[in-house]
């Protein structure tokens, strides 16, 4: 990973061996590529909106009550939703230090280790969104705001976000579960 400009396009996730397993994750790519071509919209929707407000509030003294909530929204969504795309690159942060001086083999049971305890807490805290999604939406609940809007929809995104985060997760277990070969594991 590198933290400047890039010259060449990233690698993509590597394919694990197991058919199965090769299958689910090219349907999580597929999943992961929408939704972050879905987020750049969003981004770019979120820039406007917060311009928009700022020129109709000082310029022509309009007030907005509704797009602090609207972008804040989006922004939920945004994070929440490439959260599985970044894994799939193994694009968060990590300690690479240790993977330039482990042996390979200590190295992938690290790399095995993190996801199952990433793993543990994604599907937890997935849980947990969905949760509060059903709570938002049985009881009703809106902001406090005038604007009101219902609070199931961040809700709702992020548990979908942490879903697709832990299924991610749980693909890159199974793909170092069951790769024969050192291709498709990470160095």
């Amino acid at each position: 990973m590198s933290h400047g400009f890039e010259i060449a396009a990233p690698k993509g996730p590597p394919v694990p061996d197991h058919p199965f397993v090769a299958r689910l994750a090219k349907v999580l790519e597929w999943v992961n590529k929408v939704i972050v071509r879905i987020s750049m919209f969003a981004m770019l929707l979120t820039a406007f909106i917060l311009t928009y407000s700022v020129v109709t509030r000082y310029l022509f003294k309009i007030p907005t009550d509704w797009q602090d909530e609207a972008s804040v929204f989006m922004l939920i969504g945004v994070t929440f939703f490439s959260a599985a795309y970044v894994q799939s690159y193994r694009g968060h942060i990590g300690i690479e230090v240790l993977s330039s001086i482990l042996p390979p083999a200590v190295n992938r049971f690290r790399l095995l280790l993190v996801d199952i305890i990433s793993a543990t807490f994604c599907l937890f805290f997935s849980w947990k969104s969905w949760t509060l999604f059903h709570e938002a939406w049985v009881d009703g609940q809106t902001t406090s705001s005038t604007f009101a809007p219902p609070l199931w929809i961040p809700y709702a995104m992020m548990a979908t976000g942490m879903t697709l985060l832990s299924l991610q997760i749980l693909v890159q277990i199974l793909a170092a579960a069951t790769n024969t070969s050192s291709k498709g594991r990470p160095a």
